[in-house]
């Protein structure tokens, strides 16, 4: 079960402000741009629960190295879309982190909601950073 905001800070390793609740406001990223979003922000709990040895995790790739590029490179695709600053594109990304938590949470079954997510994030993630 995802249960860390840490992972996302490990990931980005950058200071990153108190949780955000919801999105900044700006224009709605595009679908494609929405789901990289979601990935990075899952690369980034799974990665830290790797980091930290939870057993469950180690089911995935090793997300430390490539799933930072892919966050890095996801983060400046939505700052250059939506026009973002750093701190707002770490906004959407918490709040991204905090709705895979709350959906996880509220899963029937956590691991099965967890690897219908990775799925296609695993995909994008090896068509984008091989």
């Amino acid at each position: 079960m995802i249960r860390t905001v840490p992972a996302l800070a490990a990931l980005t390793l950058m200071t990153v402000p108190a949780l955000a609740t919801s999105p900044p406001a700006g224009p709605a990223p595009t679908v494609e741009l929405s789901t990289a979003v979601r990935c990075a922000a899952l690369f980034g709990l799974i990665a830290g629960e790797q980091a930290r040895g939870v057993a469950d995790a180690q089911r995935f790739p090793p997300l430390a190295q490539r799933g930072r590029e892919f966050f890095v490179r996801t983060g400046a695709r939505l700052m250059d879309a939506e026009g973002l600053d750093r701190a707002a594109m770490q906004a959407r990304m918490q709040a991204e982190v905090a709705r895979i938590q709350t959906e996880s949470a509220a899963a029937p079954d956590a691991r099965a909601f967890v690897d219908a997510a990775m799925q296609p994030c695993l995909t994008l993630l090896d068509a984008s950073v091989p």
